[in-house]
């Protein structure tokens, strides 16, 4: 409670964007924003998740060193006007680097910025996320020593048919990874419907519930590192391993759902740990000279657990090697891992990131071509009704017109109604043959226009416009069928270049 009380106002009246568990809004702010972070983002996240894991937050620190580093990376570049391509390079530096420090793990923090930050393994960005790397590996070492993350037993595979029982922990684990997810949603929407107060004084009061869960599961406490440990070394029994990885979920989910500030990497590590190492336990009771140890199905189920969640196989892969160091680990890894992924893709087509996002409205894999199409009205792009003619005016007349106007067609118009187009080959082809020539009123020879209502999108134009690729454009109509304006590729392109243009600039698209 009382650090719900300091966390909750320094959030709230702080930076809002520091709440939670920050991977997700680096990811929209390189994926939307240019890499623009604002500077504060930095010293509150630090002060906000320091504070909320220190007084029992159940929550990582790596997702808050990540918004921590990301932050710093977009200051520095904007600081210095970096051209906004260079500056999501930085964003994501800054978010290796953090890995790096936190879990002594150079190789995976580069992988984690590309894999998820960046979502690009381009040569260009590789070299200054790998030399950012690098050095904040270099410094953490130098101050907190060469020891590893955790302290794991070695294992080995002596049977190939063990690894038939890694393939099905991989897929239970990619199942349980994305339940995760799911239960922390519901958990945080389930607190937004309840809270009516004040926003920064929710962690406060639910603080009463999250401590009332620490003092029936202490274990839960903070980020549980040492709990995760002794998990993986076998020294809990089968009922406990599955009250943990309950318990865990559930005081996740409470701790973001009442506004805390942290991470779900080392909680979804903590998971898979406790399902691994029970499902490792059962296992053993089966055939117990003929499985890895309890602690070889924990530390796979950890790797496993975490792709499930994040859909970063690359990063859970790289990560649990680093933490480990055993090369032993890589095979049964990586067929967990990757049958993980690929459960978890059948799944849910969001992550445990990625879901935050989608529940704002945000699609990360939409092109921006798209989400232009869907914000812009055709009101704002669409040019002014051109000269039109009545369905009775002679043909030789109203040939003239359009020749005068320079089109390739043009609107028939009777009482304010638009009732088709004047095409120019039609036309000609008319005049061409019918010797009646002084006879012939536009009516004989209108023909059916593309229309589209102007309240509309222009992804509900773009339809339109494909169903007639021959003709100059499209009318645009209000709700009583008169014409209000003209629509043609052209203004959709315009719309697009502009939208979406990122010139080599500090200001983005003009």
């Amino acid at each position: 409670m009382v650090g719900g009380l300091i966390y909750g106002p320094l959030v709230y009246f702080g930076a809002r964007e520091a709440r939670g568990h920050g991977v997700p809004e680096v990811m929209v702010a390189v994926a939307r924003h240019g890499g623009r972070i604002r500077a504060r983002v930095a010293a509150v996240k630090a002060l906000a998740s320091a504070v909320t894991i220190g007084s029992g937050g159940s929550v990582g620190r790596e997702g808050p060193i990540v918004q921590i580093g990301a932050a710093l990376g977009s200051t520095f570049g904007q600081w210095t006007r970096m051209p906004l391509s260079r500056m999501r390079t930085l964003v994501a530096a800054g978010s290796a680097a953090g890995i790096a420090a936190t879990f002594n793990a150079p190789i995976a923090g580069v992988i984690f910025a590309l894999e998820l930050i960046l979502r690009d393994f381009t040569a260009r960005s590789f070299g200054l996320v790998v030399l950012s790397s690098v050095t904040a590996s270099v410094v953490g070492r130098s101050m907190l020593g060469n020891d590893p993350f955790l302290i794991l037993p070695a294992f080995t595979v002596d049977h190939a048919w063990a690894y038939l029982l890694f393939a099905l922990l991989g897929i239970i684990a990619g199942a349980v990874g994305i339940g995760f997810a799911r239960i922390l949603y519901v958990i945080e929407d389930l607190c937004d419907k309840i809270w009516r107060g004040p926003e920064w004084l929710r962690p406060a009061v639910g603080g009463v519930f999250l401590g009332l869960i620490l003092l029936v599961l202490p274990q839960m406490y903070g980020v549980g590192y040492p709990v995760l440990e002794a998990g993986v070394n076998g020294r809990y029994a089968i009922g406990v391993l599955i009250l943990l990885l309950v318990g865990k979920i559930i005081a996740t989910s409470l701790t973001l759902g009442i506004g805390g500030s942290g991470g779900v990497f080392a909680p979804s590590l903590f998971v898979g740990g406790m399902l691994g190492a029970a499902f490792g336990e059962i296992v053993n009771l089966i055939a117990p000279e003929l499985t890895p140890s309890a602690g070889a199905f924990a530390i796979v189920g950890m790797g496993a657990v975490f792709a499930g969640s994040a859909r970063a196989p690359l990063t859970a892969v790289i990560m649990l090697f680093e933490l480990t160091g055993e090369y032993s680990i890589i095979l049964p890894l990586m067929l967990a891992i990757v049958l993980a992924t690929g459960i978890s893709r059948m799944l849910s087509k969001e992550t445990v990131y990625s879901l935050k996002l989608a529940r704002r409205g945000i699609d990360l894999d939409e092109h921006p071509a798209d989400r232009v199409l869907g914000d812009l009205l055709i009101a704002d792009v669409m040019d002014p009704s051109p000269p039109s003619v009545e369905s009775s005016t002679r043909l030789d007349a109203a040939s003239r017109l359009l020749l005068a106007s320079g089109r390739t067609s043009i609107p028939v118009v009777d009482d304010g109604r638009l009732r088709g187009h004047l095409r120019a080959d039609m036309a000609a082809e008319s005049l061409h043959s019918d010797d009646e020539v002084a006879d012939q009123t536009v009516g004989h020879v209108i023909d059916e226009v593309g229309r589209v209502d102007v309240g509309l999108t222009l992804r509900d134009a773009l339809a339109v416009l494909h169903k007639h690729p021959e003709d100059e454009g499209i009318a645009v109509v209000d709700a009583d069928g008169a014409m209000v304006g003209w629509l043609t590729h052209r203004q959709v392109l315009g719309a697009l270049s502009a939208a979406t243009a990122t010139p080599d600039s500090p200001h983005g698209p003009a």
